[in-house]
């Protein structure tokens, strides 16, 4: 009798952890019920309001398209789409050509005083955008260069750059130097070994900096409202802020913009997830 108490706790020690596992794991599913609930309500009063003119959303009853046709006869918001695309890819292009062999070279090529200038370089990421803006604006005004994307483009990528430097130099420090020798021994050189052979397995870290890049891009008002002085290729972030500053605001047809602009950022950011998770915690796992 005694034995088979003994054989008995084993098992009841073990049903009590799963039964506390299935209970954390319950507890845990209800809280991120509540997370999800809480972020995507905002999202789905936008689209509930949007799909409301302007009559219906003081009343609170009916659904029309009257908001979107009345949004697309107050601002050209197809070519605002267009203007905020071509500023975020070719800012993120620059950030790219830029981050990715200061990244390698901070991670594996020795050379003096690189832990000072890296330091300087992240330390550029401790900067409030609002201490720097009218400065910038200054000098880009001085070039010349605020009647179109330039300007701007130029900004967003200066102020990306440093943060993609910072996030390739830890991705790089954990390539093996082997595979950068075998890469040099078969006559590539660093730039050869860079391109061909660790470009293509840094996907993860290519992926994070451009997600991350593109959300703050196309989010920013400030500095295409500066910027940008050319009505015709403004973003849509100045379009909405336009819209919004009339005499007249129409809440449904400013919810359908806002809709419009979360879009993108809201797609990108679901197809790149995965490699975004890696790269963010590609320090953890090494």
């Amino acid at each position: 009798m005694s034995v088979d108490t003994r054989r008995a706790a084993p098992e009841v020690a073990t049903d009590d952890r799963a039964r506390v596992r299935r209970v954390g794991r319950g507890a845990l599913f209800l809280v991120m019920v509540g997370v999800a609930v809480v972020m995507l309500y905002p999202f789905w009063v936008m689209v509930v309001d949007s799909l409301k003119s302007e009559n219906q959303f003081l009343s609170g009853h009916g659904f029309s398209w009257a908001s979107w046709r009345t949004l697309t006869s107050t601002i050209p918001i197809a070519q605002e789409v267009v203007s905020s695309t071509i500023i975020c890819a070719v800012s993120i292009l620059l950030i790219l050509l830029v981050g990715l062999p200061a990244g390698f070279a901070f991670a594996k090529l020795k050379f003096r005083a690189s832990g000072v200038i890296f330091l300087a370089i992240v330390s550029a990421m401790m900067v409030p955008l609002q201490a720097i803006l009218m400065p910038e604006f200054v000098n880009i005004t001085r070039l010349g260069l605020t009647g179109g994307y330039t300007g701007a483009v130029l900004v967003y990528a200066a102020l990306g750059t440093p943060f993609s430097v910072f996030l390739f130099a830890t991705y790089f420090r954990g390539v093996p130097d082997e595979l950068i020798e075998a890469g040099i021994v078969d006559g590539l050189g660093y730039v050869g070994a860079l391109w061909r052979l660790v470009v293509p397995i840094a996907i993860p870290a290519i992926a994070t900096v451009t997600v991350l890049q593109f959300i703050q891009i196309w989010d920013d008002l400030l500095v295409g409202l500066l910027f940008i002085q050319n009505t015709s290729e403004r973003p849509i972030t100045v379009g909405l802020a336009v819209l919004a500053a009339g005499r007249t605001t129409s809440i449904p047809a400013l919810m359908a913009g806002s809709l419009v602009s979360a879009l993108p950022a809201m797609m990108v950011y679901l197809i790149f997830q995965r490699y975004l998770v890696k790269g963010l915690t590609m320090g953890i796992d090494r």
